[in-house]
């Protein structure tokens, strides 16, 4: 039986969310706690470890919500040039000897920890020339994905607001059917906080 492969989660945290009506999004309250909370809670409850949350806008604040949760946090001072400058500052926090990397977004705050875990287990079980596992709910492709060390250096080459999608293909991809709703609901205005 093949063993578990070491694998982070990275935790993109630095945005200023622009497209947010009211103040700094991943502090706003969703069921009592700042939203980016409940993304990092996922993370350190699951088998990732170390958990790196990549901060940048107000990082002061951002980093305050989540002392005590078990992560740790890197700042992003170019955050500014969108989701790949996060990318690549968390990609490269990681210890050498990670085989695969989680990539979370901080307003998801519905992901469950259980399927992050499915992700790593799929990922210590998949053949060799898969380099992605992604999660898929009712036949849409969610997040959080997870990237195999093989693709650390494609990382790199992404720019502004490029995420991991850009390095997801078809054939190196394995696409992980689940039951949790929570891989494709993110929060992106102030109706989404009331979401279920």
């Amino acid at each position: 039986m093949p063993q578990t492969k070491h694998v982070a989660a990275i935790v993109l945290a630095a945005g200023s969310s622009r497209r947010f009506a009211s103040g700094m999004k991943l502090l706003a309250d969703f069921r009592g706690r700042p939203l980016v909370r409940h993304a990092v809670e996922a993370a350190t409850r699951s088998r990732a470890k170390p958990v790196i949350v990549v901060t940048g806008h107000r990082a002061d604040d951002v980093e305050r919500c989540i002392i005590g949760s078990g992560a740790r946090f890197i700042r992003n001072p170019r955050f500014a040039e969108g989701m790949a400058s996060s990318l690549i500052a968390g990609v490269a926090a990681l210890p050498a000897d990670i085989e695969g990397a989680v990539i979370c977004l901080a307003d998801m705050p519905l992901v469950k920890s259980a399927t992050i875990d499915r992700l790593i287990d799929a990922f210590s079980h998949a053949p060799e020339n898969m380099t992605a596992i992604a999660p898929a709910y009712e036949g849409r492709r969610g997040n959080p994905v997870l990237l195999s060390r093989a693709l650390f250096g494609e990382i790199a080459t992404l720019a502004g607001d490029q995420g991991a999608r850009r390095l997801l293909r078809d054939e190196t991809t394995l696409s992980l059917v689940t039951d949790d709703a929570g891989v494709v609901f993110d929060v992106d205005m102030i109706g989404d906080l009331h979401g279920d």
